[in-house]
């Protein structure tokens, strides 16, 4: 089965650039993405299968970020019309509504879901309490030069991370509104991810991954790629990373190693704007310039989801068929189109 080749399942319904998507934990009712698109319409998919639930009507310009909380209640959107919405993941209805000054890129709720953090092109990271109805910041962390293309918090939520167009990372004690520490890059960085369970952060620039301590904010691994990258995912229970970019190509890399395992091509038509593993690592997501939204599995040739295998020869590619799900199928009992 190791010699099967990719069959990644499309979820269609996006009409413009996919750039950023995140899943939830694992819930009750399974788990769940969504997605951000700049056709203005974040949607909300069943995890395991991309199955259609709903788009989130009420922005008005593209959305660049866009976040889910581990429960799976709550959506976070950040968009061009100068806006963050708070949605309800099971009505729809727009629930808050956070205004910028500028065009918001970024959104991650803390771990709890009583805060979210914004970055956006003002140059400035806010917290908001989603406790309080009350639009303004509780927190406006102030010293980036440029546009922030992403923020996220770490740990207990008392410290925040963010990535900006002026070529540095800050860490921030949320607590005294201080930076902690400052990295400075060659290149912008693209893209963070916090690694689920470690203590390791996961930041993209030029054509590097790397991979710091966020303890002590050490370089524990930096690896080089064969194109510009824009997003990265670290799965540390299969000592992999997933990762992509410029050249539309889709690379899983052993991370212990740095041994190129796959070269997915001639199925993004576009470059790879981000990526991540879903909360079980059996797949990952896959957003790009083509407008798709693109699920792959972590172990080729293994049922699940909808990729189903036979019992052909090993080896024997033909051994597989998925199912593309339609957007008119989707799950009857999470409906989030409704109007904002």
């Amino acid at each position: 089965m190791c010699s099967l080749k990719q069959v990644p399942i499309n979820c269609p319904g996006h009409s413009r650039p996919v750039v950023d998507l995140a899943f939830s934990a694992i819930t009750p009712h399974g788990y769940f993405l969504v997605s951000a698109c700049k056709d203005g319409l974040p949607m909300l998919r069943q995890g395991d299968t991309g199955d259609w639930i709903g788009t989130f009507y009420g922005h008005k310009g593209a959305v660049w970020g866009a976040t889910i909380n581990k429960e799976g209640t709550k959506v976070a959107t950040a968009s061009a019309d100068y806006s963050v919405i708070i949605w309800n993941a099971e009505s729809g209805e727009a629930e808050q509504t956070f205004l910028h000054k500028h065009i918001v890129r970024s959104v991650d709720f803390r771990s709890d879901s009583t805060q979210l953090v914004a970055g956006s092109n003002e140059k400035l990271v806010k917290i908001f309490d989603l406790n309080q109805q009350n639009s303004e910041p509780l927190v406006e962390l102030k010293g980036h030069t440029g546009n922030i293309k992403a923020c996220r918090f770490i740990s207990d939520g008392n410290a925040v991370v963010s990535a900006s167009e002026d070529g540095t990372l800050k860490v921030w004690d949320v607590r005294n509104q201080s930076v902690v520490q400052s990295l400075t890059f060659p290149a912008s960085p693209c893209s963070l991810e916090i690694s689920a369970n470690t203590s390791r952060l996961v930041l993209t620039h030029s054509n590097k991954v790397c991979f710091y301590n966020t303890d002590t904010w050490d370089l524990v691994k930096e690896f080089t790629i064969p194109t510009n990258v824009y997003a990265a995912s670290y799965l540390p229970d299969k000592n992999i990373f997933v990762c992509g970019g410029e050249d539309f190509v889709i690379y899983r890399y052993e991370y212990s190693s740095g041994e190129e395992l796959e070269a997915a091509k001639s199925h993004h038509f576009g470059p790879v704007h981000c990526m991540q593993f879903s909360p079980d690592g059996e797949i990952f997501a896959s957003g790009s310039e083509d407008g798709t939204l693109r699920l792959w599995q972590t172990t080729v040739g293994k049922t699940y989801g909808l990729w189903k295998y036979d019992s052909g020869p090993a080896g024997d590619s033909d051994g597989v068929t998925t199912t593309s799900p339609p957007m008119e199928n989707g799950t009857a009992d999470r409906v989030a189109a409704v109007e904002g």
